[in-house]
């Protein structure tokens, strides 16, 4: 399946402000049963854009805008093809927990097993791990990852508004709902708990006609990765309860959110930020046929005027 993906992302300044400075994590990767054919990315103020790899293979987009703005808008869009999986076994065997140790021993897992940002092993952390019965290992590790997974859709209410992509993970757990990335912290918080290794990721997910997912239409999505013996990498889906297939566009992968925001910068000047960010995942066929309207950028151009007014307020401050 080829999935066309179109982000739009938006900032609105109170003031002025004279630089912005930002990475921009939104190319899908390429690997495994994923290839991203195509990528654009562009910013309006104009500026260059730079691209590298960090350390986990994630492509990361820099920018630099040296000049006046009141607004900043990053557009990006990819062509992504998504092949099906192998469908996983029912089960893994008795030896499995001795397997995923050895394997775990000999390999560079240690940032995916220690705390991180987001990923505390809070007083709560531990009461909901004795509440599911995870605080220590037991069965084989796929099951257990099976049943967690399920266990959070359960447990947790989706609630947009509960919590902010700042939030601690006690925020979620105090309430029982929480976003996307708050369940996805939760889970990794109690697999790396068993010392499985496991990592956040961050993308899109295609919410297409037929599908039951609590996962909102226009925004990015977030999910886990756990490293299991003889299976490699396995995504789960807390939010939908869902093993991972041919719907979920992967972008990066990290420790938690901090690692792998869609946009971080910072930039010069006093002003109150205000964002708003639009998601559409489609079949690259709909797309070709033309039937879907794809909201437009709000281009924000560079205006003599407003670098004059900038200089005049710099003067009066000295």
């Amino acid at each position: 399946m080829n999935y066309s993906v179109h982000h739009i992302t938006r900032f609105h300044y109170s003031a002025p402000i004279t630089e912005s400075v930002m990475d921009v994590y939104m190319h899908p990767r390429t690997e495994g049963n994923q290839r991203c054919l195509t990528y654009n990315l562009s910013v309006n103020p104009r500026a260059q854009v730079f691209s590298h790899r960090d350390y986990l293979g994630n492509t990361v987009n820099h920018f630099d805008i040296p000049r006046p703005h009141t607004r900043l808008t990053i557009t990006a869009d990819a062509l992504v093809d998504i092949r099906p999986l192998p469908e996983l076994p029912s089960a893994l065997s008795l030896d499995s927990w001795n397997q995923l140790d050895t394997e775990v021993a000999q390999g560079d897992f240690w940032d995916m097993l220690i705390p991180s940002r987001f990923i505390q092993m809070t007083p709560l952390v531990h009461q909901l791990a004795n509440e599911l019965d995870v605080e220590k290992r037991r069965d084989d590790p796929l099951n257990l990852l099976r049943e967690l997974n399920t266990a959070i859709y359960t447990i947790f209410d989706y609630d947009q508004e509960s919590t902010d992509v700042d939030s601690p993970i006690d925020q979620a757990l105090e309430n029982r709902k929480g976003v996307c990335q708050d369940f996805a912290h939760i889970m990794t918080a109690l697999v790396r708990n068993l010392n499985i290794p496991c990592r956040y990721v961050s993308g899109y997910l295609y919410t297409g006609a037929g599908n039951k997912d609590r996962s909102v239409e226009g925004a990015t999505h977030a999910w886990v990765e756990a490293y299991l013996p003889g299976l490699g990498w396995v995504g789960l889906d807390p939010t939908n309860n869902l093993i991972v297939a041919d719907r979920h566009i992967r972008v990066a992968i990290g420790r938690d959110y901090a690692d792998v925001p869609p946009s971080r910068g910072v930039f010069k000047g006093t002003a109150e930020t205000e964002l708003s960010v639009s998601v559409q995942v489609r079949p690259a066929d709909e797309m070709a046929h033309g039937d879907i309207d794809l909201p437009e950028p709000e281009w924000q151009s560079y205006d003599a005027e407003l670098e004059d007014q900038v200089q005049q307020q710099q003067q009066q401050q000295q």
